[in-house]
């Protein structure tokens, strides 16, 4: 049984590192209050080398960072766009991007997990966030070739929550006025502790 799904398709052997991120270079991660991640990025309509870096930044942003996913708004790029690397429940590994994604969450046969969440750009804080267990997202790659991409458990959390960067929501927009300021406390408290393990992976990744 493949372990490995590359855009959406099995393979029978993957790197520890997509190869976009032996390419890329390392951009800053934007925060929570930046604005570029609080309104609706544009759609991408310009297929080409720019777009093909972009994405290979992206790739390594997100390693470095220690993501499973990353948003271009992440980057400060305000584009739909959207890169994973991400196991589901059952331990599968998906790998890939999606261009102008459209999230479209099955209406039937579907539960809600209420489970812990957290994101690059709210660094060291975790909450618990409610989100279907299959998500289905349908897009481009970067050549603008269609794709479709599903997910189940941890995986479908995954393409959820990088759908909603591009429509310039964070995670923080679905929890209470409570357990937004919890969350901003532990980024708070946790922050500089995340940037320093940053900083330890992207000097042993260019080891």
């Amino acid at each position: 049984m493949p372990r490995v799904f590359v855009q959406g398709s099995p393979v029978d052997r993957f790197p520890r590192y997509s190869p976009e991120a032996g390419r890329g270079a390392v951009r800053r991660v934007t925060e929570v209050g930046e604005q570029v991640l609080h309104k609706p990025c544009r759609d991408v309509t310009e297929f080409g080398p720019d777009l093909g870096a972009l994405i290979d930044d992206m790739f390594r942003t997100m390693y470095i960072a220690d993501g499973a996913g990353l948003a271009a708004n992440q980057v400060g790029v305000d584009l739909r766009l959207f890169v994973y690397d991400c196991p589901d429940d059952d331990g599968v590994r998906h790998v890939g991007h999606i261009v102008n994604p459209v999230l479209e969450t099955p209406t039937s046969g579907r539960r809600l997990l209420d489970e812990g969440e957290g994101c690059l750009s709210v660094p060291g804080a975790v909450m618990a966030v409610p989100r279907p267990d299959r998500a289905v997202v349908r897009g481009q790659d970067r050549d603008g070739n269609a794709v479709v991409v599903e997910g189940t458990g941890y995986f479908a959390r995954c393409l959820a929550h990088e759908t909603d960067h591009t429509d310039g929501h964070v995670y923080l927009d679905r929890l209470s006025k409570r357990d937004k300021k919890d969350a901003l406390r532990q980024m708070a408290d946790r922050r500089d502790e995340v940037y320093a393990r940053r900083a330890a992976r992207e000097a042993a990744f260019r080891s």
